[in-house]
């Protein structure tokens, strides 16, 4: 395709996804950041606004529904936020990495310099408009079928990880002594594309360590990692 997803990538992602495109276009779409559809010229619409738009009612009836039949007890203030901690901005990102969704999207020059590729705000969107796509190539069982394979597959993990900081620090404060403190180990790159690598410690004691492109989602991942490994601590 001219000025846009190379065949190749594109055929590799369908296949990550597990749905294949009968309108190319829209994946390509789906795939397009605002900042490379205005250096091409190209009118707004044709970047992945409209369908984050969509697909974001999409996802949010899939996971309801899928709530709603697999925890039947459950009152609606509980399944609201169980449903706020899966599609929110993080998780999703979360669930960008095994489909490696960074590596196919359509960035600005400038996007791309600042680390667009890894920023969590563009993947969440990214992945919504592709649900989006899908839904208006396929339908909507197709598209829920790709919400429950790429986002409702492993879903206490990803609750786990999307409310990390507070289930830690309440289990710090339940079952151990001492503070718990988020140690910041690295900072590295221009003010523009920051990477930070963070440590979470127990009354001075180090446990998990995470990454990331600000101090907050660095101490996420540090959160996610220690719970792990406290819950492997406490089975082994």
């Amino acid at each position: 395709m001219e000025n846009g997803i190379d065949r190749k990538l594109q055929q590799e992602f369908e296949q990550k996804i597990g749905y294949s495109f009968e309108n190319v276009k829209l994946l390509e779409q789906a795939l397009t950041h605002s900042s490379y559809a205005n250096e091409c010229f190209w009118c707004k619409h044709q970047d992945n606004e409209r369908l984050e738009f969509l697909g974001d009612a999409v996802l949010e009836i899939a996971v309801s529904e899928y709530l709603y039949h697999k925890y039947p007890k459950r009152l609606e203030g509980e399944l609201t936020r169980t449903r706020a901690s899966i599609v929110c901005e993080s998780t999703l990102a979360l669930c960008t990495r095994d489909l490696q969704l960074g590596k196919y999207l359509l960035l600005g020059k400038g996007e791309e310099q600042t680390g667009g590729r890894e920023r969590s705000s563009i993947l969440s969107d990214a992945l919504e408009a592709v649900i989006g796509a899908v839904y208006l190539d396929g339908g909507f069982a197709s598209a829920k079928e790709l919400v429950t394979r790429v986002v409702l597959n492993d879903i206490e993990h990803k609750q786990l990880f999307s409310d990390s900081k507070t289930i830690l620090q309440e289990l710090v404060q339940g079952n151990y002594g001492g503070d718990l403190v988020y140690r910041v180990l690295s900072e590295e790159g221009p003010d523009h594309n920051k990477k930070f690598l963070v440590e979470a410690q127990i009354a001075g004691v180090p446990y998990g360590q995470g990454r990331g492109r600000t101090k907050k989602s660095a101490e996420q991942e540090a959160a996610y990692a220690t719970l792990l490994q406290l819950d492997h601590k406490e089975k082994s």
